[in-house]
């Protein structure tokens, strides 16, 4: 008489739903995001190659200074003279005031973009080296997406705001 076996599907007490898999992989690459992230916001360097947000300005409290009286940066730079229009950073909308309290603090920020090279194709900011300048998106209301509004760092602290998508620039007067 052959032995009695179980009938109905095999089941293996190891195995792992598809499902599972897939959400333990997501949580571990955002753990690697945020860890990536974190280190390179907390780089006292403020090395500009880095790519990282906080070298926007470069400055090791992770705040901006207002430029002085004499133009000067906190990095004791001169702010680069864009012979553009400039702006009070009071006159900016809310929305812009919150993206530059981001800036000044290094991050979060609310768009994976945000921090990212800007590579001022339109050669409308003055010319720099390549990955001096850094994008920001500032939120439009109404707008379903990122809208046209961004504020666009250089290294040096200089600061520079759009609202129509790099058609037009103005720089930022802050502290004013």
């Amino acid at each position: 008489m052959p032995s009695a076996s179980r009938s109905g599907p095999r089941t293996r007490s190891s195995a792992t739903s598809p499902l599972v898999l897939a959400a333990v992989a997501v949580l571990l690459v955002g753990l690697v995001v945020v860890v990536f992230a974190l280190t390179r916001s907390a780089d006292p360097t403020g090395d500009e190659g880095s790519g990282s947000p906080a070298a926007v300005p470069s400055v090791s409290s992770g705040t901006v200074a207002p430029p002085g009286s004499d133009g000067s940066t906190p990095s004791g730079r001169s702010t680069p003279d864009s012979s553009l229009t400039r702006v009070a950073e009071s006159a900016l909308p809310d929305e812009a005031v919150t993206t530059l309290a981001l800036i000044r603090a290094g991050g979060p920020f609310p768009y994976e973009e945000d921090g990212g090279t800007f590579g001022n194709r339109e050669r409308i900011l003055p010319r720099q080296p390549s990955g001096y300048y850094r994008e920001y998106t500032v939120s439009t209301p109404g707008e379903s997406d990122r809208g046209p509004r961004r504020i666009v760092g250089g290294a040096d602290g200089d600061l520079y705001w759009t609202t129509d998508h790099y058609a037009s620039f103005r720089q930022i007067e802050e502290g004013r």
